[in-house]
C-alpha cells in the first residue's frame, strides 16, 4: 500500500456520499473508476472538485453551465468528459 491510498479511499468514500443521489452516482463511479490511479495531483485536483457546490457541479455535467475559468482543472476535464452508465452500482 502506497501513502497515497488512504488518501485515495477517503476521497472515492466523499464521491459516493455527496448527499446529492445524482451526484452520489455519477462522481461514485467516476472515482471507483479513476482515483485508483491518479497521480499526487490528480488527486489534489478532483479533490478541489469535491469542495464544490453539487449544484453547480451537476450543471457543468448535464451541459446547463461551463464551469468558471478558475475551475478548470485536467481532472475537471475527464470529470466532464466521464460517460456514467449505471452500470457500475454500490
Amino acid at each position: 500500500m502506497t501513502d497515497l491510498e488512504p488518501r485515495r479511499r477517503m476521497l472515492i468514500f466523499r464521491a459516493d456520499h455527496r448527499g446529492f443521489k445524482e451526484m452520489d452516482l455519477f462522481m461514485g463511479a467516476f472515482a471507483r473508476q479513476y482515483v485508483p490511479a491518479m497521480r499526487e495531483a490528480q488527486l489534489e485536483e478532483f479533490e478541489a472538485i469535491l469542495h464544490m457546490e453539487d449544484q453547480d457541479v451537476y450543471s457543468w455535467i448535464t451541459g446547463a453551465a461551463s464551469p468558471p475559468k478558475e475551475a478548470w482543472s485536467g481532472t475537471l476535464d475527464l470529470v466532464l468528459s466521464f460517460r456514467y452508465s449505471g452500470a457500475d452500482s454500490n
